[in-house]
């Protein structure tokens, strides 16, 4: 079951605060609508390493994910003005976050593993 996103053509880059910059994502996805943003990733079994969905808000806030009807374990990113603020993986079926951010990103799990609070994570042409 794909997702009803919209395909962005765009690079989800992870720019470490002491390192070198790296692609997170080739294939990034937006949750724009309603619909999307409520439907996110239920029902895949997997998410391809270069697979981003990024859902994105007009003003940061406190914002929950849940992973009801989401069968594989998902890298999950929290953004304030392209800042992290947070990184989990979340277990498949029961998994549950909150955090403040204008913008999260969920991934394939193992994604983020070198994604750390402080680092930047953009989106580029």
């Amino acid at each position: 079951m794909r997702s009803p996103a919209v395909a962005l053509g765009v690079e989800l880059r992870h720019e470490p605060a002491d390192g070198e910059p790296r692609p997170l994502a080739t294939d990034v996805e937006v949750a724009d609508s309603l619909l999307a943003k409520g439907i996110g990733l239920m029902g895949r079994s997997s998410i391809p390493d270069e697979y981003a969905l990024v859902f994105e808000f007009d003003e940061p806030a406190t914002h929950g994910i849940h992973m009801l009807l989401v069968r594989t374990p998902l890298d999950v990113i929290w953004l304030e003005d392209d800042e992290v603020r947070r990184v989990e993986t979340l277990p498949a079926w029961t998994g549950h976050a909150r955090e403040r951010a204008d913008r999260f990103v969920e991934l394939a799990p193992g994604a983020a593993e070198a994604v750390e609070p402080d680092d930047r994570v953009v989106l580029v042409e």
